[in-house]
């Protein structure tokens, strides 16, 4: 019986690290550059992007000086920098906005003013697939945990 407590001990500590272990990081999108019409066009965000590795409950924030703007937008308005069918709520203009990234989908982001995303000053952030990963790893350990508390107490 003893030996048993012990193994759920150390099943219930391998859950709650795995759940607990990794904090959630924050990224100042475009670093130095922050948010504003990148020099060298589109690629420079996506360069940044594509250098981190964001996770689920990360979170974004746009610094920015000068007249800009911030919206969490659709791929196809992403895409084509329609700013049109943005909703003004769903624009932010004062610097800074934060974002807390809730989901697994790509999450798409532009600056509404003037010809600005048309010229790349928009981004694209990607949760990475280790994330998943640790939700089901840390699910998978909770679920035998739970199980070894059952098996306990029909025994």
């Amino acid at each position: 019986m003893a030996a048993r407590v012990g193994i759920l001990r150390h099943l219930i500590l391998v859950a709650v690290l795995l759940r607990c272990g990794a904090a959630a990081d924050t990224y100042n999108v475009g670093d130095d550059m922050a948010w504003s019409v990148p020099p060298g066009g589109a690629a420079a965000y996506s360069v940044w992007a594509g250098e981190k590795s964001f996770e689920l409950g990360d979170t974004v924030v746009f610094n920015w000086t000068g007249e800009h703007t911030v919206a969490k937008v659709s791929k196809d308005v992403y895409d084509n920098c329609t700013t049109a069918n943005v909703l003004a709520n769903d624009t932010q203009s004062t610097s800074p906005v934060t974002y807390t990234l809730n989901a697994t989908e790509p999450q798409y982001f532009i600056c509404t003013i003037g010809t600005h995303c048309s010229l790349g000053q928009k981004v694209t952030i990607t949760i990475s697939s280790a994330s998943s990963l640790d939700a089901v790893t840390t699910m998978f350990f909770s679920v035998m945990a739970i199980s070894f508390l059952i098996s306990m107490k029909i025994s």
